[in-house]
């Protein structure tokens, strides 16, 4: 890379639980970007200490974490994939920033090449797509317990807060998809 060519953008999809991020990242894939997944961190651990993967076990696992590396332990603990991936000159996407501390550490690190994609979606929508979920299906009362949770304990609302973009959800996955293309657009041009 020249000292004139612009770094690869790095966008961090943010938002809770069934907005749709997970769907976005698809999107991103499709247009060239490798996915570094943050709350694989925690299934990875849940499945090496033999752990059936719940809600339940995966917060433990988390909050292990980040008892041990602090409240950045998932950004921290992928930051050294993420250069790799950047400096091989790859697009890359994080699936699930949830800390404040996570975004001040990327935002340390990446400075201006950090790009926040925020992902909402009406309460009674996200009810509806979770309970529907394949993998990890959750009832009313779990997400509600997940986001006072995340909100609560992780600060999970100010990247959501301050995030360089903003897209509702609340229509089709082809709506979705177009939005998602626009707004990276939007956001790699800057």
């Amino acid at each position: 890379m020249t000292s004139f060519q612009k770094k690869p953008v790095l966008i961090a999809l943010v938002g809770l639980a069934g907005t749709g991020k997970s769907e976005a990242g698809e999107v991103l894939l499709e247009m060239g970007y490798q996915i570094v997944y943050f709350g694989g961190t925690v299934l990875e651990q849940v499945q090496k200490r033999g752990m059936p993967i719940t809600p339940e076990n995966e917060r433990v696992v988390r909050e292990e974490l980040r008892a041990q590396h602090g409240m950045a332990a998932m950004a921290l603990l992928r930051l050294p994939e993420i250069k790799a991936l950047l400096a091989a000159g790859r697009l890359v996407a994080i699936d699930g920033l949830y800390s404040f501390a996570e975004y001040e550490l990327l935002k340390a690190n990446f400075g201006e090449q950090l790009k926040v994609l925020a992902i909402h979606a009406p309460k009674a929508l996200r009810y509806a797509r979770l309970a529907a979920r394949k993998l990890r299906p959750l009832t009313a009362r779990q997400v509600d317990e997940r986001d006072f949770f995340e909100i609560k304990n992780l600060d999970k609302g100010g990247p959501i807060a301050i995030a360089d973009a903003h897209i509702i959800n609340e229509g089709s996955a082809c709506a979705l998809h177009e939005k998602v293309r626009q707004t990276v657009k939007q956001l790699t041009s800057q």
